[in-house]
């Protein structure tokens, strides 16, 4: 018999046990799904069996880890399906591409129709196999045999991917008959997708699973045009650059070199940028241009780069941030836990700026504030402003987006930008790269370097830094007039050797490891690329140091 002990209670169990029978006893306990377990601070599957005394504890749904081994699994199980309806090409063509709210866009590429009548079958498929409890089958191949195996069904993208891999072996799972590699752990069976939807979408079609605030129901989907369309954009920029996938990306830094591609991409988003500068200036009337975006996605980069354009068109741009115009810290509201809560609108004193901005548009002249955040106070130290006919107001921050942030302002005079670092390339084509992942990246690598602060502590962070960027960020996303992807395409190759060092640093035993080790996985795929040849108004020296500007 093996010793477990769960949260301080001590249970036998016959030796050979499978943890999903332990989680099976406990789950009972546990608002969402069990996915996971730890034994004795280490990782484990639920088909995984018990070889030794040891401590467990769960991950379910409502854990990122839980969650993300939720999603990896409906996505092989609509694969699978995928498989068995339309044949092995047609699955091996459909691509995971990205991500709306909930939903996952999977793209066919004409390999079969994406009509309503399709997504029904696979959807009716995927519960046959719910029904069927079919395991999900995890075995380690060595890597030549991997590569063989994907190199006979097809797979190339995998293919290229291990041939940059370290490891001697590769673990492979199958789903009767059907063979896949994840970035990641799986689900015992088929039986754990309890909640899912298909639908069909554009081109494609959207796997719609259960958030982690509401893991036990899939909610309608809810179109989010705009941002589709930006992600979209950049989808087909990578294609037409030839690179969607990390392998591609390692081929080309070992056979030419990345050089050529970093001066294309950011001539990309500089045309980008003069375009929406262009469209600011042909509307005539704009006097604040509103920008916001979740953390990390470049923010103060992009309305330095995009004032200069504006002063190509004629205009005179003058940098606001929404920060100067914080209440004083005793007047900081505070959250559940007591601590103040910065990134709520209440925090601004929304009533000074509605004054100033309407001030200055009547032509008046207005001392405007900076906050001193050693003190936790606004100062006035003679900042004047006065708009005149060439004069445009560059305003950053969090709350940007929102109308009741500018609520006094006539809309004409207002123009919305919507900015995020939307990944546009994939581990594979069933990998998809979280663009929270590259966004906690580069806060991690500028927090580190600007602020002293730990990888842990960023890691710690982040979940509070998310919740805020649900609240206050994305439901106001789609009305913005313009949207910019910040990412590029290099730039997890430059931030690897930034971060990994940083990584490391987090050591087994406090919740942040587990995140740690995946981030290591995840950034262990990509060859590392110097950043000499990166330019000094890059987006991507915002984070790792050597802008131009000052940020």
């Amino acid at each position: 018999m093996i010793t477990v002990t769960v949260n301080g209670e001590k249970r036998e169990y016959p030796s050979n046990s499978t943890y999903e029978t332990i989680a099976n006893d406990y789950q009972a306990q546990y608002d969402g799904l069990i996915t996971l377990v730890t034994a004795d601070g280490r990782i484990r599957e639920l088909f995984k069996r018990l070889n030794q005394d040891c401590a467990i504890g769960f991950f379910t749904l409502k854990d990122a880890v839980g969650y993300k081994t939720y999603v990896r699994s409906a996505t092989m199980l609509f694969l699978k399906a995928v498989f068995d309806l339309f044949g092995p090409a047609a699955a091996q063509s459909c691509r995971v591409e990205l991500a709306i709210g909930h939903g996952n866009y999977i793209c066919p590429w004409r390999a079969f129709p994406a009509t309503a009548e399709n997504a029904a079958r696979i959807k009716e498929r995927m519960k046959e196999l719910v029904e069927r409890k079919v395991p999900f089958m995890k075995r380690s191949y060595p890597l030549d045999e991997a590569m063989e195996l994907f190199r006979g069904q097809g797979m190339a993208d995998k293919e290229k991917l291990f041939r940059y891999r370290r490891s001697s072996y590769v673990n492979i799972y199958q789903l009767e008959g059907y063979y896949d590699y994840y970035y990641g752990y799986m689900l015992p069976n088929t039986g754990y997708v309890k909640w899912f939807d298909v639908i069909d979408y554009e081109d494609g079609f959207m796997l719609l699973l259960p958030t982690r605030k509401n893991p036990t129901a899939v909610l309608p989907f809810k179109e989010q045009r705009k941002l589709f369309a930006t992600m979209w954009e950049s989808e087909l920029w990578g294609r037409k650059v030839g690179l969607e996938t990390v392998g591609e990306m390692n081929d080309r830094i070992c056979h030419n070199g990345l050089n050529d591609l970093i001066l294309v991409q950011e001539a990309e988003q500089e045309r980008r940028i003069g375009e929406i500068a262009k469209d600011i200036v042909s509307r005539g009337g704009v006097k604040f241009v509103m920008i916001a975006g979740p953390s990390s996605s470049g923010k103060t980069s992009f309305s330095h780069r995009l004032s200069i354009q504006l002063r190509t068109l004629g205009m005179v741009p003058h940098p606001i941030a929404l920060d100067d115009y914080f209440v004083n810290r005793e007047d900081t509201p505070l959250d559940e836990n007591g601590d103040y809560n910065f990134e709520c609108l209440e925090a601004i004193d929304v009533e000074l700026f509605n004054n100033d901005m309407s001030r200055l548009l009547r032509g008046e002249t207005v001392e405007l504030p900076t906050f001193n955040f050693k003190i936790g106070r606004r100062e006035y130290h003679g900042n004047f402003k006065k708009l005149e006919p060439e004069d445009i107001l560059v305003i950053e921050g969090i709350h940007g987006l929102n109308e009741k942030m500018s609520y006094s302002l006539p809309e004409e005079s207002k123009y919305k930008i919507y900015i995020s670092a939307l990944t546009m390339i994939n581990v594979d084509e069933h990998n998809r790269i979280p663009t929270t992942d590259g966004r906690l990246l580069r806060r991690m690598v500028r927090d580190a370097r600007t602020r002293g602060t730990s990888a842990g502590r960023t890691i710690e962070m982040w979940p509070s830094v998310r919740r805020g960027e649900e609240e206050n960020i994305f439901p106001y996303q789609e009305e913005a007039d313009a949207m910019f992807n910040s990412v590029l395409i290099y730039e997890l190759a430059v931030l690897k050797q930034y971060a990994e060092p940083l990584l490391f640093g987090i050591e087994k035993g406090v919740p942040e490891y587990y995140e740690a080790k995946r981030l290591l996985k995840f950034l262990d795929y990509f060859l590392s690329v110097s950043s000499e040849s990166i330019p000094n108004n890059s987006i991507c020296r915002e984070f790792i140091g050597g802008s131009c500007f000052h940020v």
